[in-house]
């Protein structure tokens, strides 16, 4: 479940944008590499997204775990993510926090892309954004 509070959104135009566009892009995306959104609701102060429960937890945790994959494994992971992104881009989604911590793994060892909150839609050809955007210290310069 991810809540989210109004108060805090609200108070910039570009979170406002960002928190609808992961709404729309979690109902409207359905991939067996993506995470499902199951239910959204609202209260007086917070927005909740209910998403399916992936009990393998964070890629992120198996990593600090392991140290490092074999390259079986680490191949295995690269190729789902890669086709989560395929299909995202097909639909004119670019997913634009690509870490460990956004990926998420089923019972079965399969991945599943979250937190959509810094996703673009409607991109469409070579269009570029201008945004700059991403998690200090896994920004690539």
């Amino acid at each position: 479940m991810k809540v989210l509070q109004k108060a805090t959104i609200v108070r910039n135009q570009k979170d406002t944008a960002h928190t609808k566009a992961e709404r729309n892009i979690l109902e409207a995306v359905k991939s067996p590499f993506i995470c499902d959104l199951l239910y959204a609701f609202q209260t007086g102060g917070k927005l909740y997204l209910i998403l399916e429960y992936l009990s393998g937890g964070e890629l992120f945790m198996h990593l600090e775990r392991e140290g490092m994959f074999l390259e079986d494994t680490a191949a295995f992971y690269l190729s789902e993510i890669v086709v989560s992104l395929e299909h995202l881009h097909r639909q004119g989604i670019i997913y634009r926090d690509l870490k460990p911590e956004n990926i998420l793994l089923d019972a079965r060892g399969h991945v599943k892309l979250t937190d959509f909150g810094l996703c673009k839609e409607a991109i469409e050809g070579d269009q570029k954004t201008h945004t700059f955007c991403g998690t200090i210290g896994l920004i690539i310069h």
